[in-house]
């Protein structure tokens, strides 16, 4: 991917990210931590409030960690309820709810409110980019980036260009990427694109095994690490996505390719009803309270 003419040093970007969720949270984490200021925007305003405060804590462990670069100062957070912050933004990475209909509304809102030529990142992890692109006035400034959980752990980011993204917005994109020191593997534009089609069905099958009491999720997840080099296991993956979300990818993978494998399993659906949502929620798989 080329970055000219675009400048990627951090002083260059200022992002905004839509969603105070998992990914909201991980995606301004790693911005941050990189020097670049991120306005994190949400509906709920407990939300963010409670988001500020996974952020500092996550700061602190990325740094812990060695996933930050040294001597980089931290970006300047600021939070708000209002799509409007998006309107001074370089770059606004949607992160909300993976909902097709919820999605393209934000998208539809933020791309009236931006400045043109303004870049539009979606993090879907199934719904097809130009299906998004549709609901803008403008559907070549939007690129999908499926950034992965946790974004400050995890180095390639999967960039999906839709069929109608133009070279302004790739060029763009990469460069933001550059300044993230995220190695980017640009993909077709496909429901599930590329990890989520072959890791969401996986995890599904996982779900099945322990559904029909063939094995418990401790042994199908050391069974998959140590037998297959797995480094978490299926069904620990599945909390750490959280369980509500890769419902909502399989679904959109079930009805955009009518593969009978990406049906939810029942014991996925029955762990959302439950509310074990995986780590976010102290249960999922595995219990972490």
């Amino acid at each position: 991917m080329t970055t000219a003419p675009y400048d990627d040093s951090p002083a260059q970007h200022a992002l905004t990210v839509l969603g105070a969720g998992v990914m909201g949270v991980g995606i301004t984490v790693l911005a941050l931590g990189h020097g670049l200021p991120v306005h994190l925007v949400d509906v709920d305003r407990e939300r963010l409030d409670r988001a500020a405060e996974l952020i500092g804590d996550e700061l602190r462990l990325a740094e812990l960690m060695g996933a930050l670069p040294a001597g980089t100062p931290l970006g300047a957070l600021a939070t708000g309820t209002s799509l409007k912050a998006a309107a001074g933004a370089t770059a606004v990475v949607e992160a909300v709810t993976e909902n097709a209909a919820i999605k393209a509304a934000v998208l539809s809102e933020v791309s009236g409110l931006v400045r043109p030529g303004t870049l539009l990142i979606t993090n879907t992890s199934s719904i097809p980019v130009d299906e998004l692109a549709g609901a803008l006035a403008r559907p070549e400034e939007l690129v999908g980036t499926h950034f992965m959980n946790p974004p400050y752990l995890i180095g390639t980011a999967e960039v999906v260009r839709g069929a109608r993204t133009g070279d302004s917005a790739m060029a763009a994109v990469a460069a933001l990427l550059t300044a993230l020191r995220r190695k980017a593997v640009v993909v077709r534009d496909a429901p599930g694109f590329v990890t989520s089609r072959i890791l969401h069905p996986m995890i599904n099958d996982a779900a099945r095994v322990v559904q029909e009491g063939t094995a418990t999720a401790e042994d199908v997840d050391a069974l998959m690490q140590g037998c297959l080099g797995h480094p978490t296991g299926p069904l620990r993956t599945a909390d750490l996505i959280g369980i509500d979300n890769l419902v909502d990818s399989l679904t959109v993978l079930h009805e955009r390719t009518g593969d009978d494998g990406c049906r939810p399993a029942e014991l996925l659906l029955r762990l959302v009803r439950e509310g074990r949502l995986g780590r976010k929620s102290g249960r999922g798989f595995y219990d972490y309270t």
